[in-house]
């Protein structure tokens, strides 16, 4: 394992459009620090974000893992640029021909799909332990390490979306076009809900017939791993209780879900293994 993430952390390393991407996102998960400088003013109005509670334990485990999982996008260039180079500068061909086999070369690539995860995981946890100590209300040790389960969605969140990434990337083979894919099939999802929204009509149900058919496909369910985090605030609990509002909604990290995205993730690595064996190099 660390004979194939030495390879490819070496042919990143004189990647410079790679480097710029990876830094560039790293650079926004530390600008979440800088919500907790945004003030809001409207006349008599006045509202401090991080004297709202976004920081606070533990509930900053799973707002950070939210937004930082929105900047997943960046990374997703990263893995797919990753593949596509390999085509390009034949390096693809040279490392079978030096005697990797193709399932090591899979591997290689779900190794460095699993290193950026595990570092982008670690980071927000370290941007969210050092807020949250900062800002929180709560800091007993017990309220610290409460909802810790975001960071482990966020993980397998990220696995199986660059999966899905590398996948795109061997399937299509330039970068530009896999990037283009993954937004098409976002489209597709999305076409797909109107069209059961459309095909059990409207009524009281119809929202969780549609979700439950939902929850099975990538992308949803990935999306499903971390829902968000806003009407959890109890300042947007209190303004919908006092329009007669109330949220019934469950914000814990569901295990069927990850079972979900788990299964998506095993078969994108494994289509991408098949593909390769099957396609003349």
């Amino acid at each position: 394992m660390l004979r194939l993430l030495t390879i490819e952390f070496h042919k990143l390393r004189f990647n410079k459009a790679s480097k710029i991407l990876s830094i560039i996102y790293f650079g926004l998960l530390t600008s979440i620090a800088l919500i907790a400088a945004i003030k809001f003013e409207f006349g008599d109005f006045k509202l401090h974000l991080a004297d709202a509670g976004i920081f606070n334990f533990p509930y900053i485990w799973h707002f950070n893992t939210y937004i930082a999982a929105i900047l997943k996008f960046f990374l997703l260039l990263v893995i797919v640029s990753m593949m596509s180079n390999e085509y390009s500068y034949k390096t693809l061909k040279q490392n079978l021909i030096d005697g990797l086999s193709k399932k090591e070369f899979i591997l290689s690539k779900f190794y460095t799909v699993i290193a950026f995860a595990a570092i982008s995981t670690v980071f927000v946890f370290v941007v969210s332990l050092v807020l949250g100590l900062f800002y929180s209300d709560y800091n007993e040790f017990a309220i610290i390490v409460s909802d810790l389960e975001y960071l482990v969605a966020f993980f397998i969140k990220l696995v199986g979306f660059f999966s899905f990434g590398l996948f795109l990337g061997i399937l299509v083979k330039r970068s530009a076009f896999a990037v283009g894919a993954m937004f098409v099939w976002l489209i597709i999802e999305n076409m797909f809900r109107g069209f059961l929204f459309w095909k059990f009509n409207e009524n009281e149900k119809t929202s969780n017939i549609v979700d439950n058919f939902m929850q099975f496909l990538p992308l949803e369910s990935m999306t499903n791993l971390i829902k968000e985090p806003f009407s959890r605030l109890g300042a947007v609990r209190s303004a919908a209780n006092t329009m007669g509002e109330s949220f019934t909604k469950t914000y814990s990290v569901d295990f069927s879900t990850v079972a979900i995205v788990s299964f998506w993730t095993f078969l994108f690595i494994f289509l991408s293994y098949k593909l390769l064996l099957k396609r003349d190099l």
